[in-house]
């Protein structure tokens, strides 16, 4: 069967909003506040920058100049490279990581449509109720519904294309994102008490710091920035060669942070606010933005509004998330079993079901049934951001530094004639403080895990 002409962005604004979509998700705007606010606020936002200057930016370069050179997915990357099975396996692990996270993130999607639709059509104080939340995810059927409608917004716009699906939704949907966020963000604050939660946010206490705001925020980069997902290497094989791929990263790395800062402005105060300056209320973890925002949002003036908005935010998010991550296993079908792009959607389709069902289910009907402790969702979780995703950015590393050649990616880098400002950064990062980073996320999930230390 003859292969489909490969698709690509139309120049460096679809590649940079693209990127930012894929990046910019329920990892910004749910998982990176709570993280934030539990360890430390301030201390750990420093370091979360500090961390995205030097360990993300390396790893977002390395991967996008990966798929450029190659122009392909995951595994035909690191075969054309390394022609090495050891690392053709970790091209595989990059490309099966975006298929099993995939199903469950669709999941929660699927719970914000829901909020989204019961703020629209319902009242604020009955989503503020104590078992809401507990009451919808524990229902299989209605949360199977919403996990499918989820689902079929992703592979609407998969079908329709890189330029015309991925690209076009990101640019409709990210300026109104960063909107949206404002607004939301400037109502938060401007709430009684808001500002000890601003000064929280941005006011570094180091008797806050330890070892853990470290490795939390080494973790938080790979949500944060789709790191070691596959997702990177995908997207810069469709980046083109005029497009200068030091300047984008920069950008991307802008735009994801900003974004994980709007989303603190908009939780933290909130929280500070309703719960008159008490900080333990921040650390509720997960149900923060399910049980917790629900309960602030009832006790403001505009909150049915406020609702809306910010669970359209939320939704839009978490979408262009799914859409990136769902691309990346669509384009490794094509590249490495040589299908069409409708076959390869479709065989997505079913996966999606077949996996996003057992999560979706689990908190129900098959909740009984664990693995290593754990739940469907959590499990699939584990797998692929503690377990997966670190072997993964090693074997990016190790296919850069033993095969690739650093000197050679950084040509790709420089590219007619584009600036490669950081070089002496990135080889440092990738050659030594990369890998060392990412097993020490390796080893702290797999003991947190067991028990053996408490992250």
């Amino acid at each position: 069967m003859k292969q489909e002409h490969r698709g690509s962005f139309s120049g460096k604004i679809g590649f940079v909003l693209s990127a930012a979509g894929a990046s910019v998700g329920l990892g910004n705007i749910w998982r990176f506040p709570y993280l934030c606010a539990k360890y430390g606020g301030g201390i750990f936002l420093i370091v979360y920058i500090l961390l995205a200057l030097t360990f993300g930016y390396t790893m977002i370069i390395a991967e996008t100049a990966i798929g450029r050179y190659t122009k392909k997915s995951p595994v035909g990357a690191f075969n054309s490279i390394s022609n090495n099975k050891w690392m053709g396996l970790g091209g595989w692990i990059n490309a099966i990581i975006p298929i099993l996270i995939v199903p469950y993130y669709s999941v929660i999607g699927g719970w914000v449509c829901k909020y989204l639709y019961e703020y629209i059509t319902n009242d604020v104080n009955v989503i503020a109720g104590d078992t809401f939340f507990t009451d919808f995810i524990t229902d299989g059927i209605a949360s199977e519904i919403w996990f499918v409608v989820f689902a079929a917004l992703v592979m609407i716009v998969i079908f329709m294309g890189v330029e015309g699906g991925i690209e076009r939704v990101s640019k409709m949907v990210m300026p109104v994102l960063v909107v949206i966020a404002v607004i939301i963000c400037v109502y938060s604050v401007t709430r009684p008490g808001a500002l000890e939660g601003v000064k929280y946010l941005f006011v570094p206490n180091f008797q806050h710091f330890s070892i853990m705001t470290i490795v939390t925020a080494m973790g938080q980069m790979f949500y944060s920035l789709s790191i070691a997902m596959g997702i990177l290497i995908t997207f810069g094989s469709y980046v083109k060669k005029e497009v200068s791929i030091e300047g984008s990263t920069k950008q991307v790395e802008f735009f994801d942070t900003i974004i994980a800062i709007l989303a603190s402005l908009m939780i933290i105060p909130a929280v500070f606010s309703f719960y008159h300056g008490d900080e333990s209320m921040l650390k509720a973890g997960p149900s923060l933005m399910f049980i917790t925002m629900p309960q602030i949002f009832a006790s403001m003036g505009f909150g049915k509004i406020i609702g809306i908005l910010f669970f359209a935010l939320v939704l839009f998010a978490a979408v262009t998330s799914a859409i990136a991550l769902t691309e990346s296993a669509v384009s490794t079908f094509s590249d490495e079993f040589k299908w069409s792009r409708k076959k390869g959607s479709i065989i997505m389709i079913v996966i999606m079901l077949v996996l996003g069902s057992l999560s979706s289910l689990g908190n129900g009907p098959l909740s009984s049934v664990t693995i290593i402790g754990m739940q469907f969702l959590d499990f699939f979780d584990f797998l692929t951001n503690s377990v997966m995703m670190p072997i993964a950015a090693v074997a990016t590393c190790v296919l850069i530094t033993r095969f690739m050649g650093i000197d050679k990616l950084e040509a790709e880098v420089e590219q007619d004639g584009h600036p490669f400002k950081r070089k002496r950064v990135f080889s440092f990062m990738i050659r030594f403080l990369c890998p060392l980073f990412v097993l020490i996320i390796l080893v702290s999930a797999i003991l947190n895990v067991f028990g053996i230390i408490n992250m």
